[in-house]
């Protein structure tokens, strides 16, 4: 199929590219329409409530006496197919609000009632195809035959409107793509997926845990875990000072007052915890942005001073509501790689292309592709016209002196100031938000940040905000997904496993653990009495690079048999060779 066909509201027949966002938007909001009617045929007395298109499919919430399950999604999918076949005409009409309301009442559509009534114009349009009716703005397929590939997924509850206070519903998720090759290239890829679900991997390979005592959004780090943490944020402190950054730390709680002067209390405070200290109300911190600016309000600063670059590892805490938590991915508490720069305005065109260049360098040694995304002002925001101009001004020069390609994202900026938004993709073509930088004018000015120019007069600086990994959890879960758990050798949190094959190498074995250890290399021992097949096979199930293997012959030889993770083959070594490769792995860039 070249194209998605469908009827605009004047009735004209549009054409949209199959593969573009709004074709699919139209293709599986009508596939969501054919599963609320075919659900509606088979399982008798189902109430409909919204079906919308979502990113890669759709879903329909159904209000239904009885608990669907997967098992029913043959019998939904069958259904679906006999519409199809029937290529029933998607017919739009437009009818007043009143007659909209008697004709879902008449067919005991409560939700549509309630939807209706929230409609504050005088007409709504509905769709219908054969006896279904739905309200809908549309746009729709020209019929139900022009849908080639759909399947059901999954099942979760979602409370109507999203309120826990009403009624629980079921939601059934399914996708559809315009070919069946296409579908099936991606229901490979979520079966891929699954199998590199950070959760499930974080559980085998003993990094991570949360448990509901604790509370939920709230990761508990075991050893191997907390170790890949620890590479990674020495590898941050590394490069941000090789790049000219300094260290800091802020507090965890800092005064409401604070936060009120920043903006964030009133437009940010539902995503923030409080508490109280000796009669006086604290907020525990979101953001470390309050902290760098007193920093660097400690003291008077100069033009020549500047740019100052400062760097943390700080962990804030979030307000996420329970039902977008997951894993690694959406927690209440992570730590950011945060870092404000405060410079002059002739500076900030170079520090901003430092930083895409930095995220660049970071992204291709993770092997990363990723796209540009500049967001804009916000409806909820502080800050004058002009200084939202300027700072929007300042990040697109910044991408087109660098020779980058972006898109807009309309009204997506922080609430002060406009950023660039650099999305990373992984092995599975799935797009994360990770880096981004933003650019403000506005909070050194209610922080009355200064600097004394060449001329001896005060001087407002620019800041910053960039973050390079962002949350290190996400990035973490993202690593997890991305390398299926067999991380480069220099971020494995085991490098190296030493396999005896028999209880005569222990000596030998205990020796060669030593000498790595001392050497800097991460290596675990297994001297068991079992057999060496059984050991491998654990071994590779952790993913550890290096199986080092040791019998009698290397005993003799005063060597290692080296064998690579997935590899069937040995390599004899010697054991200073063997560690300067695994030294050899260190990151370089920059």
């Amino acid at each position: 199929m070249d194209g998605i066909s469908f009827s605009l509201p004047n009735g004209e027949v549009a054409i949209a590219p199959a593969e573009s966002d709004e074709g699919l938007s139209i293709l599986r909001h009508s596939t969501s329409h054919i599963m609320a009617q075919a659900v509606q045929k088979l399982f008798k007395g189902t109430k409909i409530s919204i079906g919308p298109a979502i990113k890669d499919g759709f879903y329909y919430d159904f209000d239904y006496q009885g608990t669907f399950s997967p098992e029913d999604f043959s019998i939904i999918e069958a259904g679906m197919q006999e519409i199809i076949a029937d290529n029933l005409p998607f017919k739009r009409e437009e009818i007043s609000k009143e007659e909209a309301l008697k004709l879902f009442q008449d067919r005991g559509e409560i939700y549509k009632v309630e939807l209706i009534h929230a409609i504050t114009d005088d007409k709504v349009s509905i769709y219908r195809q054969g006896g279904f009716v739905d309200l809908c703005r549309g746009p729709h397929l020209i019929s139900t035959g022009q849908v080639k590939a759909f399947k059901l997924l999954s099942i979760a509850g979602a409370y109507w409107r999203g309120d826990e206070k009403n009624k629980m519903l079921q939601r059934i998720y399914g996708t559809s793509f315009a070919d069946r090759k296409t579908l099936k290239k991606y229901l490979q890829m979520q079966e891929e997926a699954k199998k590199r679900d950070h959760r499930k991997l974080g559980k085998e390979l003993e990094l991570f845990s949360i448990h509901e005592e604790v509370g939920p959004g709230l990761i508990v780090y075991h050893p191997k875990g907390a170790l890949l943490r620890t590479l990674l944020e020495d590898f941050e402190k590394r490069e941000h000072l090789k790049r000219g950054y300094h260290l800091v730390v802020g507090p965890q709680l800092l005064k409401k007052k604070l936060w009120e002067k920043s903006g964030h209390f009133d437009n940010y405070r539902e995503n923030m915890y409080f508490t109280e200290v000796d009669g006086q109300t604290y907020g525990i911190k979101p953001m470390n942005c309050l902290a760098h600016m007193l920093i660097y309000k400690s003291k008077i600063r100069s033009y020549r001073d500047l740019p100052l670059r400062y760097f943390e590892l700080g962990t804030v805490h979030r307000h996420e509501k329970s039902g977008v938590l997951h894993g690694l991915f959406r927690t209440r508490q992570f730590t950011q790689d945060d870092a404000h720069i405060l410079c002059t305005p002739e500076q900030l065109n170079k520090e901003i292309k430092g930083v895409i260049q930095f995220i660049i360098e970071v992204m291709n040694l993770f092997q990363f592709e990723y796209d540009m995304e500049l967001s804009t002002r916000p409806e909820k925001s502080i800050g004058t016209d002009e200084d939202w101009e300027r700072a929007t001004t300042a990040l697109k020069q910044a991408l087109e002196d660098s020779d980058l390609s972006y898109d807009i994202n309309e009204g997506d900026g922080a609430f002060y100031g406009p950023k660039i938004d650099i999305k990373l993709k992984d092995c599975l073509e799935r797009s994360w938000q990770c880096a981004t930088i933003q650019c403000d004018f506005t909070l050194p000015e209610r922080f009355d940040l200064n600097y004394i120019g060449k001329d001896g007069r005060q001087h407002r600086p620019v800041m910053l905000h960039r973050v390079v990994l962002g949350a290190l959890e996400r990035f973490m879960g993202i690593l997890i997904e991305h390398y299926g758990g067999a991380f480069p050798v220099w971020l494995s949190p085991v490098q190296a496993i030493i396999l005896t094959i028999t209880d005569h190498q222990m000596e030998y074995a205990e020796e060669i653990y030593q000498i790595l250890t001392k050497s800097g290399i991460r290596v675990e021992k297994d001297f068991r009495n079992e057999k060496l097949g059984l050991k491998v096979r654990e071994a590779q199930l952790q993913k550890i690079p290096y199986l080092l293997i040791l019998g009698d012959k290397e005993i003799e030889e005063n060597n290692l048999s080296v064998r690579t993770r997935g590899n069937k083959k040995n390599e004899a070594m010697a054991v200073k060779d063997f560690i300067s490769l695994i030294l050899n792995e260190l990151p370089k860039i920059g």
